[in-house]
């Protein structure tokens, strides 16, 4: 399947090539080599508390609103669980849920 080349948004998917800043901003005010300036801006996500499955249908959204065809949008849109973003919550999470599974019921 056809990939932007460079490196991807590790929050939505979008190639940072298509970002008009060039990508998200540090706290210092570099330039994130991980981010797009949607999701990310002065160190900080721009939208903290969205989960994984919102940004999927956020992400869908956008690509439907682009013309892309529904079954391309919903094939992009299912690649950001796998984001960099969303892994890091989803082994935290599944931590959670082991620990939760050991302790003892009463």
């Amino acid at each position: 399947m056809f990939k932007p080349k460079g490196p991807n948004c590790q929050s939505c998917g979008m190639p940072l090539s298509k970002d008009p800043l060039g990508g998200g901003s540090n706290a210092d005010g570099s330039l994130s080599s991980e981010y797009c300036s949607h999701c990310y801006r002065k160190g900080m996500f721009m939208q903290p508390n969205i989960t994984p499955e919102e940004m999927m249908k956020l992400v869908e959204g956008k690509l439907r609103s682009m013309h892309f065809p529904g079954f391309l949008a919903r094939r992009y849109a299912r690649e950001v669980p796998n984001l960099r973003r969303w892994r890091a919550k989803r082994g935290t999470q599944a931590a959670r849920v082991a620990d939760t599974d050991l302790q003892p019921r009463a």
